[in-house]
């Protein structure tokens, strides 16, 4: 179901192969992320937005353990997520963030972030932070990449992102998530240089 404050048609794009946010691999600050340590996530990860869920496939590789859900609006970007081969305990939803699925309503231990943010309008970000909220379970984690001023003065942006700043970050998550690490990845996607940072979050 298509939100009113959000003017893109997400099946649309992914029909037309309109998706500049497709990059045909996970994201290399999550493979960083996962890389450190030898760490292994636990529980049940929700990934909104999952697109054809190559960070989904990464996080269920590197945590066997752990269930990995992915969420998208579209049906396309679905289909095309169930065509690859598994690599862990991964599957995918059919849903909107907004209207949550009961099966994701307070059972999650994480909620990984990778441009979802970036492809809403700032007037969706408080529904954003709440769906969060609403999905993890008491002192669940949101581990989640940020855009900051992805695009300079003078650029054309290809839809999405949106823009944020560290000080709007911390106006919409405070209350409801406490930071505890902040950190500019060293691998990121050719051109994003600068442009991204990581956080984990816990829910208050």
């Amino acid at each position: 179901m298509q939100n009113e404050l959000d003017p893109t048609d997400w099946e649309n794009c992914y029909r037309e192969g309109t998706t500049p946010w497709e990059k045909g691999e996970a994201a290399p600050p999550l493979l960083e992320f996962l890389a450190r340590d030898g760490l292994e996530l636990h529980g049940r990860i929700f990934v909104p937005g999952c697109g054809f869920g190559h960070d989904v496939r990464a996080l269920a590789s590197a945590s066997p353990a752990a269930e990995v859900i992915g969420l998208d609006i579209s049906s396309s970007a679905i289909s095309g997520a169930e065509n690859y081969g598994k690599l862990g305990n991964e599957r995918y939803l059919l849903g909107d963030l907004f209207r949550l699925p009961p099966e994701l309503t307070g059972t999650c231990d994480y909620v990984f972030e990778h441009t979802c943010l970036s492809a809403l309008p700032p007037a969706l970000r408080p529904d954003y932070v709440d769906a969060f909220h609403r999905a993890l379970k008491p002192a669940g984690q949101v581990l989640a990449i940020f855009f900051l001023t992805p695009w300079d003065d003078g650029e054309t942006p290809e839809p999405p992102p949106y823009g944020v700043s560290r000080e709007e970050l911390d106006t919409m998550f405070a209350g409801k998530f406490a930071l505890i690490e902040e950190w500019e990845p060293a691998r990121q996607y050719p051109g994003r240089e600068g442009r991204e940072l990581m956080r984990l979050l816990r829910r208050l």
